[in-house]
């Protein structure tokens, strides 16, 4: 299995698929199928049952699962889609991921 290096909170692009282009942020990452929930990003028509939460019941927008490889990292200084690598850092001596555009590292 290879490393994920998209995380919670990312600010990410679409590559490909219905919603190609659009921006959002990472809201949840799932590693285990290589998916991940972006804010905004393919939505999907959800037909509930009423409950207590919600005693009206019928038909919720909400985001569906995407793949991971359909995806881009947001350059934060550029603001254009980048590849992300990993490398030490000279000050700390932590593994930090970095945009390969710019080679700025990522928060």
């Amino acid at each position: 299995m290879a490393k994920i290096k998209i995380k919670k909170d990312d600010t990410v692009v679409v590559l490909a698929g219905t919603s190609k282009g659009k921006e959002g942020k990472v809201i949840k990452v799932i590693p285990a199928t290589n998916r991940v929930i972006v804010e905004g990003v393919n939505m999907i028509s959800k037909h509930t049952k009423p409950n207590a939460a919600n005693p009206q019941g019928g038909i919720i927008k909400q985001e569906a699962t995407i793949n991971i490889s359909n995806i881009m990292l947001i350059d934060p200084k550029s603001g254009k889609p980048t590849k992300v690598g990993r490398r030490v850092d000279e000050k700390t001596g932590k593994l930090v991921r970095f945009a390969k555009k710019s080679g700025e590292s990522i928060k």
